[in-house]
């Protein structure tokens, strides 16, 4: 580019300082008075921020140092830009949640990213979103060595932010910022969904309002004294403290209680602000307290930092996702934790019984096969199509999930979460990291031979049914329904000549939402005290009687869940292939279970005249739309447990050879549940414990 393109050439700080801040003072010249604190700082700033542990700023001090007229102007230069700019809201909004609507919070900070709020020009905010425009800003500006920031906070002469609290002042503005926060927090925290989350505070007096009367005792005394600070020994402040704990400790408990009473996300992002704004007067607070002189200068050094660093996070988009998601996935894993336990054998007489109930799961879906056949020949539109799938999914899912049979590849979801919390109860009550990843290496041992028992009595059981189901049909109506249709009933299942392994994981994909909507629901229930009420409604209670209100709260709690749940995995499954149509996408599901009925389907269909290659990649087709199935489940569902409990992914490392060694000195194990006769292995609360007599 610079063969044909002549660039102008970079300036050096010092030749930019002279020019603009020598005698002649052109940095008054200037009708944007911003310009050039904007081209120091991008001289300034560094390249490549996080390969770098400090950042120097020697020469731009050198500099200062040796060029008195230079550091004078460029003083005066800052200090006229800074002069009475308001900044109260930076402080109190900035990097704190505006809305407790989830969605339009995530939008807002979107597009302020593209096309960034720009406030009034006599605010801070405007200077701070112009000079330190950059999302990384605050990451080099914080990794300044203080003695640095020190020097220059002396040779730019700037004064205490204590001398006044005039209007527009540097502590009136901290000030409001701070009565603004606690007036916020004490408002929201009085909430009938947020106090309703706390019971035991009941009978207590709020330590909020307690809290905020005492922080206006320590404004008005910083205001009305001639220090315009308060002492560390101050009782106010050693007040105020006590009650900022007794706060944190009401929204810990609060979140705590969750798991007792369910969360919303409205009510999460309402606690999840309060924590945000405790936190942030938690850093205030100390810079009201000076105890000697040098503190001053301390303490206005600090607070231009985190001016900085809030206005540079304010539209973090991925930290905010973070922490509003990570209770409610934590509530959602809970409840699925909870449901895979059941999924995971131990025993063999649980291993056969798995079998068992998997049969049944084959038997259903195999007649699911053959009703989807005969409504793939029903004359309608895209949207005909994709609800009469759904309603066929939907209704065998739901019909599978009530009988108490098991469909694989619901497995995943459901019991990856048990595994992470096996892991994390190992971190709490395991002695050692190395018998708390033996331990989950043998609950994943477990988990895999119940996979695997299941997949074999779906896949086993599904391929009669179907081959029944179609003989029957045709023997009776002399209508063989797959005669058209064999060819890619068969070729869909090859992974080489298809997109199986595309679709496979598609519905792997739905297998994991269909989980997350399990506990969803569960948490939503729970926390609405929809089971309550259904068992304490009075005209249930008049036409049905207590006791049987009462069974139908209990039958609600256990199997609503679920049958909403699967209810939504057959649109999911159902849908997907019509929206593709109407896309112009090759978007299609392919499930283990489904696959083994539609090979016996294509067979019957092609009256048994298929050639070994087609059925040779049919066979291992559906080996590997199971496999694909469990992995993209799994994974997600995993990946998922792991953010919801904040387990670091580098405990994957660990897990990984934990589970590796396993296998290689039991390998059976991951199949076949082994027993011995001296020596057995039992999950209590998830962890596991080896008995020896």
């Amino acid at each position: 580019m610079r063969l044909f393109f002549k660039t102008k050439p970079k300036p050096r700080l010092s030749e930019l300082l002279s020019y603009y801040f020598d005698d002649n003072q052109s940095w008054r010249k200037k009708e944007d008075d911003l310009e050039v604190l904007v081209r120091l700082v991008q001289l300034i700033r560094p390249s490549k921020i996080r390969k770098l542990q400090t950042i120097n700023l020697q020469g731009f001090i050198s500099f200062l140092k040796e060029n008195d007229s230079c550091r004078k102007q460029f003083s005066i230069y800052i200090k006229e830009i800074l002069n009475d700019k308001k900044f109260n809201k930076i402080l109190s909004d900035a990097a704190i949640l505006q809305d407790v609507d989830f969605i339009f919070e995530v939008r807002k900070r979107i597009f302020s990213k593209f096309l960034p709020y720009q406030p009034q020009k006599n605010t801070l905010e405007y200077i701070l979103n112009q000079v330190f425009y950059k999302a990384n800003d605050a990451l080099w500006i914080n990794r300044i060595e203080y003695n640095q920031l020190d020097e220059l906070y002396v040779l730019l002469e700037f004064k205490s932010i204590y001398e006044t609290v005039e209007p527009n002042s540097s502590l009136s503005e901290l000030l409001i910022a701070m009565s603004l926060i606690t007036q916020r927090i004490s408002g929201r925290a009085m909430e009938t969904d947020v106090l309703k989350m706390v019971p035991e505070f009941d009978d207590f007096e709020s330590p909020f309002g307690a809290f905020e009367k005492e922080l206006f005792q320590i404004e008005s005394k910083i205001r009305n004294s001639e220090s315009h600070f308060i002492q560390p020994d101050d009782l106010c402040y050693a007040q105020v403290l006590v009650l900022h704990k007794q706060c944190e400790e009401f929204v810990d408990k609060a979140f705590h209680n969750s798991s007792k009473y369910g969360i919303s996300l409205r009510v999460n992002q309402n606690l999840l602000k309060i924590r945000q704004q405790l936190n942030r007067l938690k850093h205030l607070i100390p810079l009201l307290i000076i105890e000697k002189e040098g503190d001053k200068k301390t303490n206005g050094i600090a607070l231009a930092l985190q001016l900085i660093s809030y206005n540079c996070y304010k539209n973090n988009v991925r930290k905010f996702i973070g922490e509003s998601t990570q209770l409610i996935s934590y509530e959602i894993t809970q409840h699925t934790a909870k449901t895979g336990e059941h999924y995971i054998t131990e025993t063999r007489s649980e291993y056969f019984k798995m079998f068992r109930t998997a049969l049944g799961g084959g038997f259903i879906v195999g007649i699911l096969c053959i009703i989807k056949v005969l409504l793939s020949k029903a004359d309608t539109s895209f949207f005909g199509h994709a609800f009469l799938y759904s309603m066929n999914y939907a209704i065998g899912f739901i019909a599978i999930y009530l009988l108490g049979f098991t469909l694989a590849t619901k497995q995943p979801a459901m019991t990856a979460s048990a595994l992470i919390k096996a892991l994390e109860e190992g971190e709490i009550k395991q002695g050692k990291d190395s018998e708390k990843y033996q331990a989950f290496a043998i609950l994943f041992a477990r988990v895999l031979g119940s996979q695997f028992i299941a997949f074999v009595g779906n896949v086993i059981m599904a391929f009669p049914i179907s081959l029944l189901g179609i003989w029957v049909i045709d023997y009776t109506l002399d209508y063989n329904i797959a005669a058209t249709k064999w060819e890619n009933l068969l070729v869909d299942l090859s992974p080489v000549h298809s997109l199986a392994i595309l679709h496979s994981a598609i519905a792997g994909v739905f297998l994991f939402l269909s989980g997350i909507i399990s506990g969803s629901v569960a948490n939503r229930d729970k926390h609405n005290q929809v089971y309550f009420r259904i068992a304490e409604h009075p005209g249930l209670k008049r036409s049905l009687g207590k006791v049987r209100a009462l069974k139908l709260a209990k039958l609600y709690e256990k199997r609503w869940a679920g049958i909403i749940s699967n209810f939504w995995f057959g649109i999911f499954m159902g849908s997907i292939g019509s929206i593709g149509l109407f896309l112009g996408l090759n978007l299609d599901i392919r499930h283990i279970t489904f696959a083994s009925g539609n090979l016996a389907l294509g067979l019957y269909g092609a009256n048994y005249a298929v050639s070994d290659t087609m059925l040779f990649w049919g066979i291992f087709g559906i080996g590997i739309i199971g496999l694909v199935n469990f992995m993209v489940s799994f994974s997600l569902s995993l990946g998922l447990a792991f953010r919801s409990r904040a387990i670091s992914l580098f405990e994957l490392k660990f897990v990984t050879v934990s589970i590796w060694n396993h296998f290689k000195s039991r390998p059976i194990s991951f199949f076949f549940p082994t027993e011995k006769k001296n020596k057995s292995v039992t999950v209590e609360n998830y962890l596991i414990v080896e008995e020896k007599e």
